[in-house]
């Protein structure tokens, strides 16, 4: 089968020739429909080779697909099901510990699958295994946004839409920081009380909580946003290192979040059902996959990219 592969650093990624993967015990086999690609594919090929156990790795952390093979021991799950795959599940995290999704089939945990609701695009069924799910949990089960919260949502891109329309949907009041003015528009539509470009422009307004997804030279200005007893949860590692000043880490709280569950998953795929949440999206090919990681290393995108393939 074919599959997008990260062979080395400062390699771009390659399409290969690899075998089929076999099902062992509590496994299934997905038949790949929707792969989302992120930045995170961007930053593990840029640094991730240390910590890769093998190369060439696949890429791709974002499925949704059609089970077309089971393992022995598997409950609950037949042939045909269509099912998205929780990427911080039991198994290691795929795309750079374990084979991604930019394949046409994938190995997943029986025990990591999310069931797609009948009549939801595959398209948002994939965003919502790693974009949905990552933004939904750092806002509302990290951050607990809800109603009569002041709420600031640092960068509005793939993860940000999602979380900034879930805070607006628990009542919270909701601002946003994002450079990309031409996305401003998107922010405003899905209820936000207030755009500005950055997020230094919060300083002591005093907010409840401010969930930074972008994560270049932001924390500190999130935590200055907030009042005392205010939370900051951190989610993008657009740097590898960022610098706070320590006074205002005192009497404020600052977590980092990471993934999520198949329940939060499950609860986005509901909103997206009932068009609750609409991100912004475009759709590719499998083999545009690569030339679309680059569109996304240039910031050409708005949104996510999503690649469609198979039957």
């Amino acid at each position: 089968m074919k599959a997008w592969q990260f062979e080395g650093a400062g390699k771009p990624i390659s399409l290969n020739e690899v075998p089929e993967p076999v099902p062992g015990p509590g496994e299934v086999i997905v038949d790949v429909r929707a792969a989302g690609l992120c930045h995170s594919d961007i930053m593990y090929m840029e640094v991730g080779e240390v910590s890769m156990p093998f190369l060439p790795m696949t890429q791709g952390h974002e499925n949704a697909g059609v089970i077309s093979a089971l393992g022995d021991g598997v409950d609950g799950w037949a042939l045909g099901d269509i099912v998205g795959v929780c990427t911080s599940g039991f198994r290691p995290p795929a795309g750079m510990f374990t084979p991604g999704g930019f394949a046409d089939k994938f190995l997943a945990d029986a025990r990591d699958l999310a069931r797609v609701p009948e009549g939801l695009d595959l398209s948002l069924a994939a965003l919502a295994t790693d974009a949905g799910m990552t933004s939904y949990h750092a806002i509302i089960k990290e951050g607990g946004a809800t109603a009569g919260m002041k709420v600031g949502v640092i960068g509005y891109g793939g993860l940000g839409q999602f979380g900034t329309r879930a805070a607006v949907l628990a009542g919270a009041e909701v601002h946003v920081a994002e450079t990309k003015e031409s996305v401003w528009g998107l922010a405003r539509a899905a209820g936000v009380v207030d755009v500005v470009r950055d997020a230094s422009e919060w300083a002591g307004q005093g907010f409840d909580l401010v969930v930074d997804y972008a994560g270049f030279d932001t924390t500190g200005k999130a935590l200055d946003a907030i009042k005392r007893g205010g939370k900051v949860v951190q989610v993008g590692l657009g740097r590898p290192t960022f610098t706070v000043n320590t006074p205002t880490i005192l009497g404020r709280t600052l977590v980092g979040s990471l993934g999520g569950t198949v329940q939060d998953i499950e609860e986005v795929y509901e909103l997206l059902l009932a068009r609750e949440i609409e991100p912004e999206f475009t759709e590719i090919g499998f083999d545009e996959i690569g030339e679309g990681l680059e569109r996304l290393r240039r910031n050409e995108v708005t949104g996510r990219l999503v690649a469609r393939f198979g039957n």
